[in-house]
């Protein structure tokens, strides 16, 4: 792996600190750096476009907390090139190691003696009167919810081409198993485990208190129909929105590819659970 792609958290000066400490730690090596461009100003050096790093990377480091991994992981899309997490921020659920282990670590991964874990994603495909308006993947989850006042609204729902419910509520989450620790687990979703072959439904505050979450095959295809409410947005990973109309017509189904991260050592999963959700304090 000699062309490496590094994104680092917008607006953080400490994520500029450690991209140069890592530049300088790796000089006089054959390697090629595309580094995004906000970064490299603060660096004085040659930067890329977010757009233009996959295409020219053989791996991407990112160096921020999961919001970060997870807008990195969005932007690769298709493009298959695998992503290691430097967790800088303070949750760290997807990111895969410390800044005080990246320097140890680091020649494992240029040498490529390192293994690779992939998620599904999901694409949310959005149609008004019969045509494609958007499409959005997400590696967490797609939530249907109002953008301001805490109102219900309607939505019809086929799982498969087969009618489900017609539901009241405040809102709406799809989920993959990486995604179920987030937004899902808040509105009383269960936990995934994040390599399952699965996808979440968790209903958000619904009206009838029986509308429960209920875990999908991946196959699945799921159909949300638009039947009253103004104001409602579709929301990938919490970072992008996209504002929907009644009678608007989404369909949510696992994405033909998966996002690939690096997995350096065993990573203990119901340990991450304990320490990140506080288990038994």
């Amino acid at each position: 792996m000699t062309r490496i792609g590094i994104i680092a958290k917008r607006g953080e000066p400490e994520a500029i600190k450690v991209v140069k400490d890592f530049l300088k730690r790796l000089r006089g090596k054959k390697l090629k750096f595309f580094i995004e461009s906000e970064v490299a100003s603060a660096l004085k050096i040659k930067g890329y476009s977010r757009n233009e790093i996959p295409p020219r990377s053989d791996i991407i480091i990112v160096f921020g907390g999961d919001g970060t991994l997870l807008s990195a992981a969005r932007l690769v899309g298709n493009q298959g090139v695998p992503i290691l997490g430097i967790n800088l921020g303070s949750l760290g659920f997807i990111t895969e190691i410390g800044r005080d282990e990246f320097n140890k670590e680091i020649d494992k991964v240029l040498s490529g003696k390192c293994a690779f874990e992939e998620r599904i994603m999901l694409l949310a495909d959005v149609y008004r009167g019969g045509r494609k308006v958007a499409q959005r993947n997400a590696l967490n989850d797609v939530v249907l919810n109002k953008s301001a006042l805490s109102r219900m609204f309607e939505i019809d729902i086929s799982i498969d081409k087969q009618y489900v419910s017609t539901f009241r509520a405040d809102g709406l989450i799809v989920s993959t198993p990486t995604g179920s620790t987030a937004h899902s687990l808040s509105a009383g979703g269960p936990i995934l485990y994040p390599t399952l072959e699965s996808f979440l439904m968790t209903p958000i505050c619904p009206h009838t208190l029986t509308s429960r979450p209920i875990v999908l095959p991946d196959t699945f295809v799921l159909e949300v129909n638009i039947t009253s409410g103004d104001d409602v947005y579709l929301t990938v990973d919490g970072q992008v929105g996209f504002p929907l109309k009644v009678t608007d017509k989404i369909l949510i189904r696992k994405a033909d590819y998966k996002a690939k991260f690096i997995v350096l050592h065993h990573r203990d999963y119901f340990r991450l659970l304990r320490t990140k959700l506080k288990w038994g304090e």
